[in-house]
């Protein structure tokens, strides 16, 4: 037998055969063939590292048709061979390429037994290399004995290189697709629409969830401009401008953060949508991908929460002026006119130095106070000066009342809704309480005025500072009652220096 054919033939036959494999299962097959029929050898296998176990495994065979080499094939792809084990873990240990002039003699060859029953005589092996590592060990066997050859072992070390590339070119390929195909399975299955678009604002993608939101199928909003696709036309510009100076300048506001926006299907409808933005990691010019969220059941829900807490607001006020009332013209009225009667027994006593008539003066005097008291507390409950003259009256009696410096400026001028006046005039009430019981503080300014379509209410101390929305009720109540309309309070009370207490209350306050 011939163990030195026309290498350069075998070696531009697998070259031929790797320029057309396309799987490397059908390549290896076809490049064993290629190789054992040049060389005349009978039987050939692939080994590649298996990871996981740490070793060799069989991955390819090939025989020709008249070796009947079945046992040892069957053998060979069963086996698991460690680093250095047999002829194919010798070639991974040492990178190298290896010949056995006899198998049956060698003490490192365990299929040894299975390779005398069927006449398999000499073996050569050599690794398949990538740029940088093995990936695997191709090996041949012969029942002639045959001579080390080591023109055949440098031929096989260039096709090994051969081949090596093409696997790891191979593999590289089956990666991407299948990361091409996991991406496009989780798009297909995501519940947010995902849009990617270009550094020109064109959409390149479009997923599933993207085609139900807008209304648009994926080959109508691939090459379309994303700003006239889903955008109103009042955002338009913006988004624009926003990615004309990204593009510029490389910092942008909106990204990797979530935005409330205003979307538009296909139809011209508007809704409510939340988006995060962030840029793909990729060479060359910049990309997008959007994901968007529909978000109009959360924002009616949000809208339900804020009417339920507006009514609920508005029946406590409710029930506030009734219990004022009822003290005003019931209890009050009735200790008044007991006070009359008093009055008139003690002018009518005949002896007022006397025992009985120091226990009238004595009962008018105690009456007297409960009615103050009486008083006192119907305006606490509602004061009626805000029913009746309004937010700025209202406030300007309680700083006459409060023993504490107050400068009350920028009162508004004419009446606000019922509910917008009561929010303000209890945060200020709320705001001075704690100004004199807390804070020790010597001057307080009240400023109350509109910015727009909202009420701001103002009110900064000198105290002692300190004053925290999650300790307590008051603060917390009066969060309450603002948000409630619709609104926001923002304390800030750094300990030691005094606080500030801001309040934004819509005045189109929410309907019930």
């Amino acid at each position: 037998m011939t163990t030195a054919p026309d290498l350069v033939g075998t070696e531009l036959a697998v070259a031929r055969t790797i320029a057309q494999g396309a799987d490397a299962a059908e390549t290896y097959d076809a490049v064993l063939a290629a190789i054992g029929t040049a060389l005349g050898w009978e039987v050939g296998a692939v080994w590649e590292i298996d990871r996981g176990a740490n070793g060799l495994r069989c991955v390819a065979l090939w025989q020709q048709p008249d070796a009947h080499a079945h046992e040892f094939v069957a053998l060979t792809r069963e086996l698991t061979l460690e680093r250095g084990m047999g002829l194919p873990g010798r070639v991974w240990e040492n990178c190298e390429p290896a010949w056995v002039g006899a198998v049956v003699d060698d003490a490192n060859f365990p299929r040894a037994e299975a390779a005398r029953r069927v006449g398999l005589s000499a073996a050569f092996a050599f690794p398949i290399r990538s740029p940088g590592n093995v990936v695997g060990v191709m090996e041949f066997m012969t029942r002639s004995f045959a001579e080390p050859d080591q023109a055949l072992l440098d031929s096989m070390v260039v096709l090994g290189s051969l081949i090596g590339q093409f696997v790891v070119r191979q593999r590289a390929e089956v990666a991407v697709l299948e990361g091409e195909a996991l991406n496009d399975a989780i798009l297909d299955a995501a519940i947010d629409a995902v849009i990617t678009m270009d550094d020109r604002g064109v959409v390149v993608e479009f997923n599933p969830a993207a085609t139900k939101m807008f209304g648009y199928s994926r080959a109508e909003a691939i090459g379309r401009d994303l700003a006239e696709l889903i955008m109103p036309e009042w955002l338009r510009a913006p988004h624009r401008h926003g990615l004309e100076r990204y593009l510029r300048t490389r910092t942008g506001t909106y990204l990797d953060g979530r935005v409330e926006v205003t979307g538009m299907r296909s139809d011209g409808s508007e809704f409510p949508a939340e988006v995060t933005i962030t840029q793909i990691d990729r060479p060359g010019a910049p990309m997008f991908t959007g994901f968007v969220r529909d978000i109009t059941d959360r924002k009616l829900a949000e809208a339900e929460v804020r009417a339920s807490r507006a009514r609920l607001v508005e029946a406590a006020d409710t029930e506030r002026r009734r219990l004022e009332r009822n003290l005003h013209d019931g209890a009050q009225q009735h200790l008044v006119g007991l006070a009359l009667k008093l009055r008139l027994a003690a002018e009518s006593c005949p002896d007022s130095s006397g025992a009985t008539g120091q226990l009238l003066t004595q009962a008018q005097a105690d009456l007297a106070v409960a009615l103050d008291e009486l008083r006192e507390l119907a305006r606490g409950i509602h004061p009626a000066v805000l029913s009746e003259r309004g937010l700025g009256e209202a406030l300007m009696s309680l700083a006459e009342r409060t023993p504490a410096e107050i400068d009350v400026c920028d009162l508004p001028d004419g009446r606000l809704p019922d509910r917008v006046e009561v929010a303000a005039y209890y945060v200020v009430t709320e705001a001075l309480t704690n100004s004199a019981k807390y804070a020790k503080a010597d001057r307080t300014t009240v400023s109350v005025g509109l910015r727009g379509k909202s009420l701001v209410v103002h009110v900064e101390d000198d105290g002692r500072g300190g004053a925290d929305m999650a300790h307590g009720t008051g603060l917390r109540g009066l969060a309450d009652r603002v948000e409630a309309l619709g609104g926001t309070l923002v304390v800030d009370s750094p300990a030691g220096d005094g606080t500030r207490l801001r309040a934004h209350i819509p005045v189109e306050a929410v309907d019930v």
